[in-house]
C-alpha cells in the first residue's frame, strides 16, 4: 500500500475545515508509528512460544500489517509536519516513552499494554468503517483511503495480540488493570498533546472558532455511548475482540477498497 499527499492538495485543517479534529488525528496518527513498532516487539517477543499453526500465521500477518501501517502514518505525518503540526516531536516523545516501558516492564505486561491499545485502535476502527458520519468528517480523499484501509486492517487482526496474550498469561486481573491504566495515560497524552498542537496553531486563536469546534465534539460519532460502552468491555471477565464480529464489515470494505487482483480502488 501507498497513499500520495500532493503538495497544495492537503489543506491546513483536513477534517472538514475542523480546527480541534484535525489536531486530534493529527495526533493519533503520530502516534501510530512508534505505538505499532511496540505492539511487533511486545507480540514478537512471544513468537516462539506459539505452537497453534493458525495463531502462529496471524501473529506473522499481524507483524507485516503493523509494520505496512506505521511506513504509511510516518509518510502522512512528514507531510502534517510540512503544513505546521509538530508531529516530528510527539514521534520522538513517543519512542522515548515506550522506549521507557519496554526497559522496566516485564513481557507479559508490555503485552497486556499492546491487547488494550488494539482494543482502542479496533474500536475506532468500527466507528470509522460502521458510521457514515465519522467517515464524512474525512473530506480529503487520500487522507479518507489512508485511514478506511487501517481501519480495515485494524479490524481483521483485532484479536491477535489479545490470542496470544490469553495463550501466554491469561492473567484477567492484570489485562483488568492493565487497560484502566493504559486509558488514563493514552487519553492524558492525547488530550495534552492536541492542546499543545492547537497553542502552535495560529487558528487556535480564532476563539469563536476554536469554541465552535470544541462544541463539535460533543456530537462526535467516535465518543458517543455506545462506543465508550464497547471500550468498557474489555474488562469483562468473558471478553473476547471477536463477540463483535466484524466479518461482514470487514468482507464489505475489501470489496469497496480492493479490486478482484487485490489493487486499491482510488476513491474521491
Amino acid at each position: 500500500m501507498r497513499f500520495a499527499y500532493p503538495e497544495g492538495r492537503l489543506p491546513r485543517h483536513y477534517m472538514d475545515g475542523d480546527l480541534v479534529m484535525s489536531h486530534v488525528v493529527t495526533v493519533l496518527s503520530s502516534l501510530f508509528p512508534e505505538g505499532e513498532d511496540f505492539f511487533v516487539r511486545t507480540v514478537r517477543n512471544y513468537r516462539d512460544e506459539i505452537t497453534d499453526p493458525e495463531l502462529k500465521a496471524q501473529v506473522a500477518g499481524f507483524i507485516g500489517q503493523e509494520v505496512t501501517h506505521g511506513r504509511e502514518h510516518r509518510h502522512f505525518n512528514e507531510r502534517l509536519g510540512d503544513l505546521g503540526y509538530p508531529t516530528r516531536f510527539v514521534d520522538r516523545a513517543t519512542r522515548h516513552g515506550l522506549g521507557f516501558w519496554a526497559r522496566v516492564l516485564p513481557p507479559d505486561v508490555q503485552l497486556a499494554i499492546t491487547a488494550a491499545l488494539e482494543h482502542y485502535t479496533a474500536t475506532l476502527a468500527y466507528v470509522l468503517l460502521n458510521k457514515p458520519e465519522a467517515r464524512e468528517m474525512f473530506t480529503v480523499p487520500e487522507v479518507r483511503s489512508m485511514f478506511l484501509w487501517h481501519a480495515l486492517e485494524e479490524s481483521e487482526h483485532k484479536s491477535v495480540a489479545f490470542d496470544v496474550f490469553q495463550t501466554v498469561s491469561g492473567d484477567q486481573r492484570m489485562r483488568a488493570w492493565v487497560m484502566n491504566i493504559v486509558t488514563v495515560d493514552f487519553l492524558a497524552v492525547v488530550v495534552l498533546t492536541t492542546i499543545l498542537s492547537l497553542a502552535l496553531d495560529p487558528a487556535a486563536y480564532d476563539l469563536p472558532r476554536l469554541a465552535r469546534s470544541v462544541r463539535r465534539l460533543r456530537t462526535s460519532p467516535f465518543i458517543q455511548r455506545d462506543v465508550i460502552r464497547h471500550l468498557r468491555d474489555y474488562n469483562r471477565r468473558d471478553f473476547h475482540p471477536d463477540d463483535n464480529d466484524t466479518t461482514a464489515l470487514e468482507q464489505q470494505w475489501k470489496q469497496r477498497l480492493f479490486d478482484e487482483k487485490g489493487e486499491r480502488i482510488a476513491t474521491g
